[in-house]
């Protein structure tokens, strides 16, 4: 059954909008004015655990294929920022994407739990 929550068809679209503004977020110098929370690795938790959040919703089905390509996606970023001047890879940054889809896709999971209980 799909929920009403991933019915809703914009979730690909602002998945992809959302990938790609972290990807352009991830490689702009850190001299850039740009939006944080404050700590580096709270804004790759934060970034991540939407990230997952809206693939949960915009493609529905077994994990194994997302989450393993969304932390790959991480460690493409890290990748591209080692070859960047004023960025650099740092494996503490790929473990709090990590985190973050860990938590992102258990709070959308609970989100979908929760609609198709009471539908």
């Amino acid at each position: 059954m799909i929920s009403r929550l991933t019915a809703f068809g914009g979730w690909k679209p602002l998945f992809w909008a959302t990938a790609l503004g972290i990807l352009v977020l991830s490689l702009l110098p850190p001299a850039t004015p740009m939006p944080t929370t404050g700590w580096d690795k709270t804004n790759h938790l934060l970034g991540f655990a939407t990230l997952a959040a809206l693939a949960r919703f915009a493609y529905p089905g077994p994990a194994w294929p997302r989450l393993p390509g969304l932390l790959a996606f991480g460690a493409l970023i890290e990748v591209l920022q080692s070859l960047t001047p004023n960025r650099s890879a740092e494996w503490t940054d790929l473990i709090a994407d990590g985190l973050g889809i860990a938590i992102g896709w258990g709070l959308a999971w609970f989100a979908t739990a929760g609609i198709q209980r009471r539908a």
